[in-house]
């Protein structure tokens, strides 16, 4: 019997449009209704996560940052897994010497020093995402999506994160050039201590807390509940997503998920543009598997 759930949200419970379903929705709320533990794991910090689940009607614990903080559904903070500061910086120094655009995930929210290059990066999510839309349809679409978001901008990271209230959660960076560019990065930044280097598009690698994980983060609040990780079910995509398919009892890869990933999870679900979260959730609950 599931008593949790937890799904990614990107590729995953959102559509490309970036937006939950209705029969998403009716799922998750049925699955709640039956006392049934329903989360989102995500590798987006809170004030992104929040807006969709809203406009859903969907009121839910997150896991947010790829599992560097949690919150309960009233949005209070459970647990933060920051990333060393020193540590933080060596990162930060790697990708500026291969000239790449980066983020921060803090506890005070998400910072760019790039404006354009921002809505560059989500347009092009957009467009690898939606079917026949041109480049700058996209880019007028990422401009409206992100006036919705709480984003911060700074000129100077080095000097945002010495402040003694923020704390970093999270660095991503992108390359059009995909994973090729970017592993031999990855590989680099792992020889740093106490980091874990995962992925969840294919122009992008973040970097984490070695604890901060989704799967961790899973079990941790599974073990709060006492909820047994074999009544756990999780749903991903990507292969940040790899930790929490591996821990859970029951675990769904994305019909549109990585190859990779697939190979990880118990079962395959349809793809996030066919209703794949709400039809695994339903087909879950009435224990067909």
């Amino acid at each position: 019997m599931i008593k949790m759930i937890a799904s990614d949200m990107d590729g995953t419970l959102l559509t490309s449009h970036l937006s939950i379903s209705e029969l998403n929705k009716d799922a998750v709320l049925k699955a709640q209704e039956q006392g049934i533990e329903f989360m989102v794991a995500t590798g987006r910090a809170y004030t992104e996560a929040k807006p969709p689940l809203e406009d859903a009607g969907i009121r839910c614990g997150m896991i947010t940052g790829n599992g560097a903080q949690a919150f309960d559904a009233d949005g209070n903070e459970i647990f933060t897994i920051s990333i060393d500061k020193r540590i933080a910086k060596k990162v930060m120094a790697i990708l500026r010497e291969n000239g790449l655009y980066f983020e921060l995930m803090t506890s005070k929210g998400v910072y760019s020093d790039s404006q354009p290059q921002r809505l560059e990066n989500f347009a092009t999510l957009l467009a690898e995402n939606i079917p026949h839309i041109t480049f700058k349809m996209a880019i007028a679409m990422a401009s409206t999506h992100l006036n919705m978001l709480h984003i911060n901008y700074t000129e100077s990271y080095n000097e945002l994160i010495e402040s003694d209230d923020i704390e970093v959660l999270k660095v991503i960076t992108f390359s059009d050039g995909g994973q090729e560019i970017l592993q031999p990065i990855a590989r680099e930044i792992e020889k740093l201590d106490d980091v874990h280097v995962t992925s969840s598009f294919p122009n992008n690698i973040e970097i984490n807390h070695v604890e901060a994980q989704k799967g961790v983060a899973v079990k941790r609040l599974a073990e709060a509940k006492s909820i047994d990780l074999k009544e756990v079910m999780t749903i991903g995509d990507n292969f940040n997503d790899v930790s929490m398919l591996e821990v859970a009892g029951v675990s769904f890869a994305m019909g549109n998920a990585e190859a990779g990933v697939k190979k990880v999870a118990k079962y395959e679900a349809e793809t996030n543009v066919n209703d794949g979260v709400g039809k695994a959730i339903l087909r879950a609950i009435s224990e067909k598997l």
